[in-house]
């Protein structure tokens, strides 16, 4: 398999964006979120892709941000795609974080949650903090029995990941449960809650995103991009857009809090302390 973090392929009218870390549980640096950023303009651009899929290679979709792998990036200067925040690698403390997470995080997630073409998730195995957030920009969620759902980031003392959906992705009760204990949300539990579409056995997996992508495919271009505005508009008027303004405020309050009265912005919290937590 190529070493490229993100791999892109078109089958007819699917394009599919591949998250390809898998040694690392598809942690996702900064060279993987802008290679995801360029592959979405890519299938965007292309008139022949009409639905998109994200999945995430070997055993897990994604174990969300990267935190301590080898490939770490979140020190270097990328090319500034998603706002007009300034270089964050420039800068210091609270400065350079929410300068980065504004541009890595709540501003790439919004873009493409705004795609105008369908965008279905296959997920496998473990779909945890920012891994979320890259499952909920998706319009529809593709799950198999073994995956499993967590934001276990109140350990770190913040509340829940930049892309704040929560409360809208799952009824307000169960969205407090779900991040006050971190623990894993079996699929099952999650398709019973409406946050996945189609649950199936692994090896139904892809072929069952194939099915439902190729089904979508069939709908006029331009309805099915109004339909999917329609919809987010929706959300929004509900207070999606300004409720995730107000969360990453107390996101980054809490790494700020963290860096003042802990060993660092994580609350002391490190790879595998975070994998214990999830249970």
């Amino acid at each position: 398999m190529s070493d490229d973090p993100v791999l892109y392929e078109r089958r007819g009218p699917v394009a599919y964006v591949t998250m390809n870390r898998p040694r690392y549980r598809n942690a996702q640096n900064s060279g993987m979120t802008y290679a995801l950023d360029a592959a979405f303009y890519r299938a965007a651009e292309d008139p022949e892709v009409r639905v998109v899929v994200l999945a995430g290679a070997g055993e897990h979709f994604s174990a969300g941000h990267d935190i301590g792998t080898p490939e770490r990036d979140a020190h270097l200067p990328f090319e500034r795609r998603a706002g007009l925040w300034w270089d964050h690698s420039e800068r210091r403390g609270a400065e350079s974080r929410f300068a980065r997470e504004s541009e890595v995080y709540l501003g790439m997630c919004r873009r493409w949650r705004e795609l105008p073409k369908p965008v279905l998730a296959s997920v496998q195995g473990a779909c945890v903090a920012g891994g979320l957030m890259l499952a909920w920009v998706c319009d529809l969620i593709v799950a198999s029995e073994d995956a499993f759902f967590a934001d276990p980031v109140v350990r770190m003392g913040i509340p829940g990941v930049e892309y704040f959906a929560h409360p809208w992705v799952l009824p307000p009760r169960i969205a407090k449960e779900f991040l006050y204990t971190g623990d894993r949300m079996p699929a099952a539990r999650a398709y019973e809650l409406g946050m996945v579409n189609r649950l199936v056995p692994r090896h139904e997996l892809a072929r069952e995103t194939d099915r439902l992508a190729l089904r979508i495919a069939e709908m006029p271009q331009f309805g099915l991009a109004l339909t999917k505005r329609a919809v987010n508009q929706a959300e929004d008027l509900q207070g999606l857009h300004s409720g995730l303004d107000s969360v990453f405020g107390l996101h980054h309050l809490a790494h700020a809090h963290n860096a003042e009265t802990a060993a660092d912005p994580l609350g002391g919290m490190d790879v595998t302390s975070m994998k214990e937590a999830v249970r």
